[in-house]
């Protein structure tokens, strides 16, 4: 191994590389990850030198805090790589933004910016012959964030990891999916966590999903925790509804994540022209719409599959097919937003920022 020193950070490079036994035309969302790796640790409360390394795994004490009382966050980002061999990072500021959100709702410290991004700068450029160009590759990131402190005392930990990981990516989904409306689970409830990308989150939502997998639907589509009369998100996605030519989302809140990829569709929508509508969605709404034929479309959106089209939904035993449109919102909007994201339209938004 080799031992530099860049922009305050340690990089100790691999003696070998991995990425020749990668097959990039075959890749399992999240199974594969690059020669290194990033890590800071907060101790005596403040983050410590941080440093780039071979990926590996970490040894932790059995107490860990993570292991016993959950603190633990984690972003979704992507990077990609133009016609020119750079390297784009899409809206990087939101996802730092949002990290530390979560990190004071679940009591942990904030990361500072300089740390995050010079990180992630330096790490993506090290690993930069791990990413593939062209329209639906890229590579996931996977910022995150857990409590290392020792004990089992139920109180906050005083000692964190902060780690970035690589992982090379092709499309998320493959594919239409079949959800069905939740009627019983809930993935948040008010004044929970459910704003937060908290690990907690998705753990709860495991073992609804699995009932739903057993009846033949990929994903469940979240309502509210008090009424379940509300529409909130679908499997770990923003959901998006299309009545007519109105385009619907509900409004982020505690319970629903402020989704980056939502929010820049709405923009996006919003600049071609379409009628957007963000405001809460009812079940009764959909289904009347579905009976009567007015519903369009439905689609989830999210950092690892963009936007996955769902192909229909079960509510009280009853499912609606959806019928194929000429004119698909979602069809049009992944394709502005792909395009944007590998760089080959113009991003007049402002969001794609270049590592270098």
């Amino acid at each position: 191994m080799s031992t530099t020193q860049t922009s305050k950070i340690e990089i100790i490079k691999a003696t070998s590389t991995k990425i020749n036994e990668v097959d990039f035309d075959n890749l399992s969302f999240g199974a594969v990850f690059t020669d290194h790796l990033f890590e800071c640790d907060y101790k005596n409360g403040q983050w410590q030198s941080p440093v780039i390394k071979p990926y590996a795994p970490i040894l932790m004490d059995p107490s860990s805090k993570v292991f016993h009382y959950g603190q633990a966050i984690f972003e979704g980002m992507k990077a990609y790589k133009d016609d020119n061999n750079d390297v784009w990072l899409f809206r990087p500021d939101e996802n730092h933004k949002r990290f530390n959100s979560s990190a004071t709702r679940m009591a942990m410290p904030e990361v500072p910016e300089a740390i995050f991004m010079d990180g992630l700068n330096e790490l993506l450029k090290l690993d930069k012959d791990w990413i593939q160009k062209g329209n639906g590759s890229s590579m996931y990131i996977r910022p995150f964030m857990i409590a290392t402190g020792a004990g089992v005392v139920a109180n906050p930990s005083d000692e964190y990891k902060f780690m970035i990981l690589l992982s090379p990516a092709q499309s998320y989904y493959a594919g239409e999916v079949k959800v069905i409306i939740a009627e019983h689970y809930s993935r948040a409830a008010n004044g929970g966590i459910g704003a937060a990308k908290a690990a907690g989150n998705y753990a709860a939502q495991f073992y609804p999903t699995n009932l739903a997998n057993k009846e033949g639907f990929q994903q469940v589509i979240w309502t509210d925790d008090a009424t379940h009369t509300k529409l909130e998100e679908a499997g770990t996605m923003n959901v998006f509804f299309r009545i007519n030519d109105t385009l619907l989302t509900a409004p982020t809140s505690e319970r629903i994540l402020d989704g980056i990829t939502r929010k820049s569709l709405i923009a996006m929508a919003e600049k071609e022209g379409l009628n957007v509508e963000v405001r809460p969605v009812l079940v009764s709404e959909l289904v009347e719409a579905a009976k009567n034929g007015s519903l369009k479309e439905i689609f989830g959106a999210g950092t690892a599959a963009v936007i996955s089209v769902i192909k229909g939904f079960s509510y009280q035993d009853v499912y609606y097919e959806m019928t194929p449109v000429e004119n698909s919102y979602a069809a049009l909007l992944k394709e502005k937003l792909t395009s944007l994201q590998n760089k080959l339209s113009e991003d007049t938004f402002g969001w794609t920022v270049k590592v270098q």
